[in-house]
């Protein structure tokens, strides 16, 4: 509405909601002695309008509430005529007419869809791994029982994760009975005759729319899910609570519905307390090498004074922590700490940490802290032979390795999934979580937990449209992802729920037919084939109608190798496909004649049309994917093998470089395996390295095994021999832990600075102090999906990661620098460090900042920085990292 601030009056509702046939009063705060109101009804438009009388003595305004469900404006127009008595001047005139606005909005028809919900704790105050008991009342909005057979959601989570992150999807009456927005623009002639001043928008309304020796170490936020809680007749259920060991306040959420149009939440808190209490400020990581001060703090919850006693075991450490005794007051609290060198070779420290005041007070504390490396063990070099005869290789430590770390693998297999063992090693190693890369992992680990979750998030991955989206805070989903997806969940076996099949194929059908469109970021002629990655996805389903094929023009001559073999897989799957039989041949010849032999391989020739990295596309990939459709079609019998081999030769340090080619990779292996080795193997496989042997009995291990040898002191003979029938694969990796002494380039420069927010900051950094990281990325050329991972010291935190009071302020000038206009699409902030994930980089600077808050004493090591393009691998750099110190 036209107007200015002081034109704008409050209107305040009596209730802040009504059920249809109340009468609902509004009180109308004007400056006016009397005043003549328009009073309308809108939402969405007027729904209703009265014009009404208002003085000082009766600011009032009564509506009858119909069925305006589920919430309704009310609009208040007060307007004064000129005040005679009250004469202008030549500055001012303070009896012309006037008028003030007012709206405000009420809730209309809930009460008829709440249940009532009552949680009743049998008490209030538990120990640790008691069992709360809870009743559940619930009832209809007329007080009666709810419908036979209805059941309740009960949720019971620790109250300080909800502090931090409250959880607002269990007021379930609030999302089924979602307000609806004004909607309402109103412009009236008044300011033409009260004077013109300045035009605004006014009025719009506000929003839219106790001492046992138990050992604590169960700490889970959450204590009880149970989606499904049957009541009685009466509408009542009892549920126990099993208690973990956290020493905190729990809240318990009921969530109810009845029939179709009832909803109701209830809730209720507990607290568990002990008189002597130990609260770990140990970080959930270190690295090793690390060395630091293991936090602890020690409370005492009763009225009495204690003296603690305090001794701790650390499991992974060769002696434990000396003992100490501090003395606390009632409701006293201190911390204690010990100092902690992290030593070579362990995955975890245990820390068992003892308090004990008297037989009566007393705590008991087990915490694991997860210890990663701060030198990677990685494969370097990696080989897959066949066992016909006897085999000998020379080893030897690289020069620059850390010692202790790595060593010479052997794993044995009767089939060419031998050459699986490098590819598992890479992708459970592989730290990066798309989409893809969780689809793809899942399928190499061949994982049905990770594939579960997939499913469980996929509600999440999917846009408005329907195509999957490579993160979930992402508007927009890609064709290419989900043509992927869809295609290779189908190459493994792997159920997708019906309704997010229906979903993902009709988006990529709606893409096909030009009704839905996805732009690349780069301007290049790939919608051809990106429309043939998306059929060949289809064809996998039967849901690909000929007819569609009109919007392709087919000239496999011209396409690369990617779309020949979609090309070829359609034809196999489609036979309606007019002239078929024609097409298969020529398919066929065509990618028979872009195959080179190389002695006992095969290889699609080099073509730089093949290296389509922004479609997820390698020469790699398209080597594991011929396999794949020329067994499926029976074809190339006697040529199959030399193309697997040629397939396995592009794999670098036992894996391909990308995690498509390895999940595709992985299925065709298999595939291959069943198909052409059958042949059993017998008898006994020796190895040896140095002075030491061992030796694999397929009489006992008929899929095989892994023979494992530590680093010999000099260089050695790795000898491997098979005594018996048949010829078993063997894939031979070494991994040594190799550190980064200078920068590496190779398509991208880093640059890396760390400053205190603080101004007044000076000399060494201390505990509390938050520091400002800074990255600056040279990228020599456009890349798509790019991910920057920088780690961060042990025990270090994240700001501005959206949490309940968390600074503000010391996050508000993140990246006011940068001049680069390049945004991450998702960013990770974890314990270990910060990982950036951009869609598209462009030639050129671009720049990043976190911030971070330094908790923890000691000096800690750190691995890397690391920039790498995900679908072009050999585009990377790292920075490697001096040691950190944090002092007190």
């Amino acid at each position: 509405f036209p107007g200015q601030d002081e034109d704008r009056m409050d209107l305040v509702a009596e209730e802040p909601e009504y059920a249809p046939g109340d009468t609902a009063r509004f009180q109308v705060r004007m400056p006016f002695d009397s005043a003549t109101a328009l009073v309308t009804v809108e939402r969405e438009g007027i729904i209703a309008a009265s014009v009404i009388k208002l003085s000082t003595n009766n600011p009032v305004v009564t509506l009858p509430v119909r069925d305006y469900a589920p919430n309704v404006y009310v609009s208040v127009l007060a307007v004064r005529g000129r005040i005679a008595s009250i004469q202008p001047t030549a500055m001012v005139d303070l009896g012309k007419p006037a008028f003030k606005l007012g709206v405000t909005g009420i809730r209309v028809g809930w009460r008829s869809h709440q249940l009532k919900v009552t949680v009743t704790p049998a008490k209030l105050v538990y120990h640790v791994r008691e069992k709360a008991h809870v009743k559940i009342e619930v009832r209809a909005p007329d007080g009666s029982a709810p419908p036979v057979g209805s059941n309740v959601a009960l949720a019971a989570v620790d109250q300080g994760l909800l502090e931090l992150k409250p959880n607002d999807s269990w007021k379930l009456i609030n999302a089924m009975m979602d307000q609806r927005p004004y909607q309402v623009h109103t412009s009236a002639a008044e300011m033409e005759v009260v004077g013109r001043r300045h035009f605004g928008l006014k009025a719009i309304p506000p929003g839219g729319g106790g001492g046992r020796a138990i050992t604590r170490e169960l700490f889970d936020t959450l204590l009880l899910w149970n989606a499904n809680v049957p009541l009685d007749a009466n509408g009542d259920a009892e549920v126990d609570v099993p208690l973990n060991d956290s020493l905190t306040s729990f809240k318990i959420v009921v969530i109810a519905a009845a029939g179709t149009g009832e909803f109701g939440t209830g809730d209720a808190m507990i607290r568990s307390t002990q008189d002597l209490q130990l609260f770990s400020g140990v970080s959930p990581i270190a690295r090793t090498g690390d060395s630091f001060a293991a936090e602890f703090t020690v409370r005492n919850a009763s009225d009495r004074a204690f003296d603690v006693n305090l001794t701790g075991a650390i499991e992974g450490l060769k002696t434990n922590p000396a003992p100490q005794k501090i003395s606390l007051g009632p409701g006293d609290g201190k911390t204690i700490d010990w100092n902690v060198a992290v030593p070579l070779g362990v995955s975890a420290l245990k820390y068992h940490v003892d308090a004990v005041a008297s037989a009566t007070a007393s705590d008991h504390l087990l915490i694991t802290q997860q210890i990663i490396p701060a030198v990677v063990v990685r494969t370097w070099q990696a080989t897959l032979v066949q066992l016909d005869k006897p085999f000998t290789q020379p080893v030897s430590i690289p020069s620059d390795a850390l010692a202790g770390q790595g060593g010479v693998q052997v794993r044995l297999s009767p089939t060419l999934t031998a050459g699986l063992g490098g590819i598992e090693a890479w992708m459970r190693a592989y730290p990066y979580v798309c989409m893809e890369q969780r689809v793809s992992r899942a399928i190499a680990l061949e994982d049905p937990a990770l594939w579960k979750g997939i499913i469980a998030d996929l509600h999440a991955y999917t846009d408005s449209d329907g195509l999957l989206k490579y993160f979930p805070t992402m508007q927009h989903g890609s064709d290419v992802l989900t043509s992927y997806v869809l295609a290779i969940s189908n190459e493994a076996g792997l159920t997708i729920p019906d309704d997010s099949l229906s979903t993902i194929q009709s988006a990529l059908n709606n893409f096909v037919e030009g009704k839905l469109t996805r732009d690349e970021p780069f301007a290049v002629v790939d919608l051809p084939m990106r429309k043939l990655a998306a059929l060949e996805a289809l064809s996998r389903y039967g849901k690909v109608d000929p007819a569609i094929l009109s919007s392709i023009q087919i000239d496999p001559n011209l396409w690369p190798d990617s779309s020949v073999i979609d090309w070829w897989s359609i034809l196999e799957r489609t036979p309606a496909i007019p002239k078929r039989t024609q097409r298969l041949d020529d398919v066929r010849r065509i990618m028979l004649a872009r195959l080179n032999a190389q002695g006992t391989a095969m290889h699609l020739s080099s073509d730089p049309r093949n290296d389509l990295w922004w479609l997820m596309v390698s020469p790699a990939n398209n080597m594991v994917r011929l396999v794949l459709v020329a067994l499926d079609a029976n074809q190339w019998h006697d040529d199959l093998a030399k193309i697997m081999q040629g397939a396995l030769a592009m794999q670098q340090r036992g894996a391909w470089p990308e995690t498509i080619s390895n999940a595709w990779g992985t299925l065709a292996i298999k595939k291959f395996a069943a198909a052409f080795e059958l042949n059993p193997v017998a008898g006994i496989t020796t190895a040896s390295l140095g002075s030491t042997s061992d030796q694999l009995d397929w009489t006992h291990d008929l899929k095989g095994g892994s023979l494992d040898f530590t680093w010999p002191p000099t260089q050695s003979n790795l000898a491997l021999a098979h005594n018996g029938s048949g010829s078993p694969w063997a894939e031979i990796r070494t991994s040594a832990a190799i550190p980064l002494k200078s920068p590496f380039t190779s398509g991208y420069t880093i640059t890396k600075t760390i400053s205190p927010v603080d101004s007044a900051h000076t000399g060494a950094w201390k505990q509390g102090d938050l520091a400002r990281v800074h990255l600056k990325v040279d990228a020599q050329t456009d890349m798509t999906w790019v991910v920057v991972d920088d780690p961060i010291p042990a025990g270090a935190s994240h700001l501005g990661i959206g949490l309940a009071r968390e600074s503000q302020i010391a996050t508000s000038n993140e990246n006011e620098h940068n001049q680069s206009w390049v945004w991450p699409d998702y960013t990770e902030r974890a314990f270990s460090g910060f990982r950036a994930y951009y869609s598209y980089v462009p030639k050129g600077t671009f720049e990043t900042e976190y911030t971070i808050r330094l908790n923890q004493v000691g000096t800690f090591q750190l691995p890397p920085t690391h920039v790498q393009a995900l679908y072009e691998p050999e585009m990377l750099g790292e920075l490697p990292n001096a040691p950190f110190t944090v002092s007190p």
